[in-house]
């Protein structure tokens, strides 16, 4: 008698219903391609591989910040009643103050991470061709996170951030003839008012993330299209002895494994230190003698101390602004200074570029805390 042979398993009708799902949206969407491409993509394993990670930890923070000022956008009323409204979510509404400090906090984690991920970058070489364009969209998202930071600031309109507010919007003013103009074009007047509050919201909230968002998904897209860059070190060994791993589920689940530990860290800082709030601003009074920009504008701030001193007048601060736009220029310009692996010289002196410009920018920051006088509140 010959055996039978075992029947097949059964799909159950939960597995039918999925698959049909899955079925109606590939072919309206085209998902199939994008899993094929998660399932093969592979990721660069070497001593550097660390680094990989904070970009995405960059990006976590940038969706924990739009979350929670989704969320304070339900209280905060710009203008007049800034200050009250930012008093009533800090105080009177329940978990407002930890909603707002999660803000605050993801806003400059965020920062961070960004700096990290950007030096990380260039010391890897990853500015190289085919990958410009990443390199050029990830500097843009830098400067437009800076500027996110820097509108966000005022937005409670307490004296701290009304008087910071005041003297970073000093500085375009040293620029001969338009200077002036556009400091008074980005204030809505003279002084700093609701109405520059007002154009801060909605620098803040509308075109901002109309800008960020478009090249955050191209920078991304391009990430993918070119994969992980791998340092000089590994370029120099053979094909074969090249490790790499998959980015589905390897690279993913480790990924994941960092945006909770970035979470932890969040909600440590949010819990711990709370983002606290000064009294409400005051033009008539004085500024406060500890007066000074928040922690990613410290170190231009303070190079444009120093050569306002080595200079008389205005002549200093202009001077500074050139000397920090032509290295920013510069910055940007990396890719063309050091185009490929076969320049050793143009390698070098890149590097110590690099060097030269995280020395500075660590050394100017922490220079101008500590020249800052006592606390006056």
């Amino acid at each position: 008698m010959e055996k039978s042979s075992s029947p097949e398993p059964k799909s159950t009708g939960s597995s039918i219903l999925l698959h049909q799902i899955w079925n109606w949206a590939d072919e309206r969407l085209g998902l199939e391609p994008i899993v094929q491409l998660a399932l093969k993509k592979r990721v660069p394993e070497h001593r550097h591989s660390f680094w990989y990670y904070w970009g995405g930890i960059t990006l976590f923070f940038f969706i924990v910040m739009c979350f929670s000022g989704v969320l304070l956008l339900i209280y905060y009323h710009p203008g007049e009643s800034s200050y009250e409204s930012v008093r009533q979510i800090t105080y009177d509404i329940k978990f407002g103050w930890l909603i707002r400090s999660a803000h605050s906090w993801s806003a400059n984690l965020m920062l961070a991470s960004a700096f990290v991920h950007m030096f990380s970058t260039f010391f890897l070489k990853a500015y190289r061709g085919p990958r410009e364009f990443t390199w050029w969209s990830g500097v843009g998202l830098l400067l437009l996170g800076m500027i996110f930071g820097f509108s966000g600031y005022l937005l409670p309109m307490d004296d701290l951030a009304y008087f910071a507010t005041k003297v970073g919007l000093s500085i375009p003013t040293v620029i001969p003839e338009v200077g002036p103009w556009i400091a008074s074009l980005i204030r809505g007047g003279p002084e700093v008012s609701a109405f520059t509050v007002s154009r801060f919201f909605a620098l803040h909230v509308v075109v901002l993330p109309a800008l960020f968002i478009p090249l955050l998904m191209f920078h991304l897209y391009l990430v993918q299209k070119h994969g992980m860059s791998i340092p000089e070190s590994e370029e120099q060994k053979p094909e074969s002895e090249r490790k790499s791993v998959p980015f589905f589920p390897n690279f993913a689940m480790k990924d994941l494994a960092m945006w909770l530990i970035a979470l932890n860290v969040l909600a440590l800082m949010a819990a711990l230190f709370p983002w606290g709030l000064g009294p409400a601003a005051d033009a008539l009074k004085p500024a406060p003698m500890d007066i000074h920009p928040e922690w990613y504008f410290m170190s231009s701030f303070q190079v444009l101390k120093i050569f306002g001193q080595w200079f008389p007048g205005e002549l200093g601060e202009f001077i500074g602004l050139a000397v920090f736009n032509l290295g920013l220029i510069l910055w940007v310009l990396i890719p063309f200074i050091d185009p490929s692996s076969k320049n050793g010289r143009r390698s070098r002196l890149a590097t110590y570029f690099g060097l030269l410009a995280l020395f500075i920018l660590l050394a100017t920051t922490i220079w101008g805390y500590a020249v800052l006088p006592p606390a006056t509140h």
